[in-house]
């Protein structure tokens, strides 16, 4: 075996590290957008995710916003604890629960939208239209292929 058949190819930069940083960076973005409506982008996410997902389990929505259901559980407490959310024992299987967007959940959702619009506009005008797109798209295949 020649030495070039046992070189391992060492990756010049960690593509995980990049992502995080970047998606560090536009969380802070879309937080403080958020911030004067009470809720994070996380947050948002879950009641945007429950409104088009109502009476979801926690492991169904858990694989949707591609999360651990322990972290996901973590970030509903503060939801659930604003009225935001409700959590339903599953009448099929009492050990499973059944997450809900409440009328106050659907408010605030409503309410921070303007906030969510506001972040949306400063990622693309700092990236540009194209950029903004073909980011997307990118990360859309990204996460296709990454499935498997």
């Amino acid at each position: 075996m020649s030495e070039a058949d046992t070189t391992v190819r060492i990756p010049v930069a960690c593509t995980c590290s990049r992502v995080r940083k970047a998606a560090r960076r536009v969380s802070q973005i879309y937080d403080q957008a958020l911030e004067p409506y009470g809720l994070t982008i996380s947050q948002f996410g879950i009641l945007v995710s429950l409104r088009q997902n109502d009476g979801v389990s926690i492991g169904q929505l858990a694989e949707r916003m591609v999360m651990d259901p322990t972290s996901l559980t973590r970030s509903l407490k503060p939801l659930e604890r604003q009225g935001f959310i409700s959590l339903a024992t599953d009448p099929n299987d009492r050990r499973a629960r059944r997450l809900s967007l409440t009328a106050a959940g659907l408010a605030v959702m409503r309410m921070a939208r303007p906030g969510w619009i506001k972040a949306q506009t400063a990622v693309e005008a700092a990236l540009g239209l194209d950029e903004t797109l073909a980011l997307n798209a990118s990360l859309d295949r990204a996460l296709e292929r990454l499935a498997s």
